[in-house]
């Protein structure tokens, strides 16, 4: 198969030139094709979502295990109802303040969800993404999308075109080249199934975020703890998702403490002839002596380290790197989706100093 590529230019979206190119991406959605688009969150690779034989093509181009729900993507509150039986007044008012935007919401579906979309479960996952080129795309392609991340499963979630292009080439019709992501990690999953409502996955709407508008929240002891065999209701819950080829090990502690730890780990690693990434922030990057080291950011500013984690990842497999030592980082507001990322990248493998 020949993959497409289109780059569009934001600042032109209403040129003749985009609309031409949303216009083809639209058809080849409508026709059963595989299209990867960027969101605010992460690039997606999409199919329609009422079509269980494109969804289908969804799971076989990722590699996908079939009992992985995807996530389907509306442009409108008036798309929902078609979809989901029951809408609580919770989901409403939260929808009226984070739709759109990087929330995703589980219903019960309608029979008009194939369960091939939903992983079998009698339950749809649904998101309004803010991102102006995902909404055209959704809308050309006939209002109902089903995108997981574009990305070959299990490997970091891609954040540009080119890291779709790495995984996918061969594999999909269109690529939609929009640019790098705004937000950098996937949406939040909200189960509203559930009583009271659940977090099934953190991002950046957060759970003292949710509380405002729908009182008390549950976080799923999933998000932190390691991989359940039970069957996942939501995207990366069940799953080793994010993953670098390089084996990842997380060191938390006392910043000092955590530095020597690695000074030491990765000298045994590099003495047996191992290429060793470190993956330190803006504080502490003069601290380690060996390895390739990179800086995803402050920690003063936990938006930017959800915006580079993957894209730290995909380079340190692009440096062939055999073994990455990362600091842990803090769990406040859209940390605690940084921390879940990283965990189930590293297969939980934690060391605490």
């Amino acid at each position: 198969m020949r993959t497409i590529i289109e780059k569009i230019d934001r600042a032109q979206l209403n040129s003749e030139e985009s609309t031409n190119i949303i216009k083809k991406a639209g058809e080849i959605l409508k026709k059963g094709g595989l299209v990867a688009f960027p969101t605010e969150t992460v690039y997606g690779l999409g199919a329609d979502g009422l079509n269980e034989n494109a969804a289908k093509k969804i799971y076989a181009a990722k590699g996908r295990p079939s009992d992985n729900p995807l996530i389907i993507h509306i442009t409108d509150m008036a798309a929902l109802g078609r979809i989901a039986k029951k809408i609580p007044e919770a989901a409403v008012r939260i929808a009226g303040k984070y739709w759109p935007g990087p929330l995703t919401m589980i219903f019960e579906k309608t029979d008009a969800v194939p369960y091939g979309t939903t992983g079998g479960l009698d339950t749809v996952a649904v998101r309004m993404p803010e991102d102006d080129i995902a909404a055209a795309v959704i809308r050309a392609g006939g209002g109902y999308i089903a995108a997981p991340s574009a990305n070959t499963s299990g490997r970091p979630s891609p954040t540009k075109a080119r890291h779709v292009k790495e995984d996918l080439e061969g594999r999909i019709d269109m690529i939609v080249d929009g640019g790098p992501t705004e937000i950098g990690v996937e949406s939040t999953i909200l189960d509203m199934t559930a009583d009271p409502p659940m977090i099934l996955r953190p991002g950046a709407v957060t759970r003292e975020m949710l509380e405002e508008l729908a009182g008390p929240v549950c976080v799923d002891k999933a998000v932190i703890a390691p991989e359940s065999k039970e069957r996942p209701k939501a995207p990366g819950m069940k799953y080793r998702h994010y993953a670098p080829r390089a084996e990842l090990c997380i060191i938390e502690g006392e910043m000092e403490a955590v530095a020597d730890a690695v000074n030491r780990m990765a000298e045994e690693k590099f003495a047996c002839g191992y290429k060793i990434g470190i993956i330190g922030t803006d504080e502490t990057l003069g601290k380690y002596k060996k390895g390739i080291v990179k800086s995803i950011g402050t920690r003063e500013d936990e938006a930017v380290i959800a915006n580079r984690l993957y894209g730290i990842l995909r380079e340190f497999d692009e440096e062939n790197v055999d073994y990455i030592f990362s600091e842990a980082f803090p769990t406040g507001g859209i940390g605690s989706a940084v921390m879940n990322r990283l965990l189930k990248a590293a297969g939980h493998h934690v060391i605490y100093i």
